[in-house]
């Protein structure tokens, strides 16, 4: 298998948010991808939605998809330096969960500098038959 790559630009608006997740599913099935495109797709909703919540403006954004035999890995850039931190779970917040759960679902997250921004990307691997 050839590795597969995509991206999109969006603006920072909330109307973006299922755009990237409705991009996300329909480029994963396009690919044949084996992931769990649900997952994959709840999890760049959240990496969108920090970006719409706590950067916005005039900030760019960005989606990014790869797909190898061995991973597929997701990333959202966007024009903040500040990093996303996962918040301990507490049941009486109804927000700030995004991270914990893309520190669940994802098989490998991070984050690292992207100009004058930051990339957050997560891989999931594809089920063992």
């Amino acid at each position: 298998m050839s590795t597969l790559s995509a991206s999109l630009d969006l603006p920072p608006v909330a109307a973006s948010v299922p755009v990237a997740r409705r991009l996300v599913r329909e480029l994963l099935r396009s690919w044949g991808a084996r992931q769990d495109h649900e997952d994959a797709a709840l999890l760049v909703t959240e990496l969108v939605a920090n970006v719409v919540d706590h950067v916005g403006g005039t900030a760019c954004l960005t989606v990014e998809a790869t797909l190898s035999e061995d991973w597929l890995r997701l990333a959202v850039v966007d024009c903040s330096p500040a990093r996303p931190a996962v918040q301990p779970f507490s049941p009486d917040r109804s927000r700030g969960r995004g991270m914990l759960m893309v520190e669940v679902l994802a098989d490998r997250w991070g984050c690292e500098d992207h100009r004058d921004g930051k990339r957050v990307w997560f891989e999931l691997r594809p089920p063992r038959l």
